[in-house]
């Protein structure tokens, strides 16, 4: 029988919580961490980018992998991405040390890179990582993409990387991931960060989605996994049409971070919105347009 992915299924990206004075606020995290633990998904990222790690520095990020790992049994990945390969590599190491299941990497970004410069820099980078690894495609931040033909060629050479999140608001891209990868690993991974994009990755054969609407309303996608898993096509379709409904939630405000962390605590009072980026503090109107789109 050929090897299935290891880490499939419903992810949450999550937010890191900080205090008043800013600083992280790991009781908040244990809250949030103890209810999606519940809530039926199956894997938790550390610190993607709705968590903010680009403003967190290397000894918050170091503190976040050893805390955070106590807080939930869930998988648990932790994205150590950074433009200083020293520290990427520490922070994996602190992540193998505290029992992570897998890290992530984004490609490099200010630099452009070619496609060349990215088959050397994954190369490297994986003799250094010291486990299995997930790439980040997020083209709108990086500057490049990981394309379809890149990743199978690193994924058939490479048996550490195990899969790859693929950000990018292109349905055919997500599909040629999966196609072209499959070609050359059974067990390789191919999830989707777009949320409305699980049942697309699904159908074309993928392995899940990483989705920041987790944060607040985990249930829904664990649920919809659950009856694609059992060919319930009527509840399938009523959870996707709902999930599309939510994704207007990223619509609101000037800044997606905080505008989750803001539905977040509104929605369970279990932290703060304060989040790192400036100027996304939401408006009264705004916090009740997201009370209204909850419901």
């Amino acid at each position: 029988m050929a090897a299935q992915p290891l880490l499939t299924g419903i992810w949450c990206p999550s937010v890191t919580p900080f205090d008043q004075n800013n600083r992280l606020d790991i009781d908040a995290l244990g809250r949030h961490f103890s209810r999606l633990s519940t809530s039926g998904i199956d894997t938790l990222l550390l610190m993607g980018s709705i968590g903010e790690f680009a403003s967190l520095t290397q000894q918050e990020r170091l503190q976040l992998i050893r805390e955070a790992r106590q807080l939930s049994p869930l998988t648990m990945v932790a994205n150590v991405s950074s433009t200083c390969i020293p520290d990427m590599v520490q922070l994996a190491e602190a992540a193998w040390k505290n029992g992570y299941d897998a890290v992530m990497v984004l490609p490099p970004y200010y630099y452009g890179q070619t496609q060349k410069q990215l088959l050397s820099y994954f190369k490297a980078l994986d003799k250094q990582l010291g486990g299995k690894w997930f790439a980040y495609n997020f083209p709108a931040r990086t500057g490049c993409d990981l394309t379809p033909a890149l990743v199978a060629e690193l994924a058939a050479e490479l048996p550490q990387f195990i899969g790859i999140k693929d950000t990018m608001d292109c349905l055919s891209h997500n599909r040629a991931l999966i196609e072209e990868t499959k070609k050359v690993r059974s067990d390789f991974s191919v999830l989707s960060g777009y949320d409305e994009y699980l049942l697309p990755n699904l159908l074309a054969g993928g392995a899940g989605v990483i989705s920041g609407l987790n944060n607040i309303v985990p249930e829904l996608f664990a649920e919809a996994l659950q009856a694609w898993r059992a060919g319930e096509l009527e509840k399938l379709t009523r959870i996707q049409q709902r999930i599309g409904q939510l994704m207007a939630i990223y619509t609101i405000g000037d800044d997606f971070v905080t505008t989750i962390k803001t539905a977040v605590a509104r929605k369970f009072n279990s932290m703060g919105s304060h989040s790192r980026n400036f100027g996304g503090e939401l408006s009264m109107e705004q916090c009740e347009a997201v009370d209204r789109l909850l419901g």
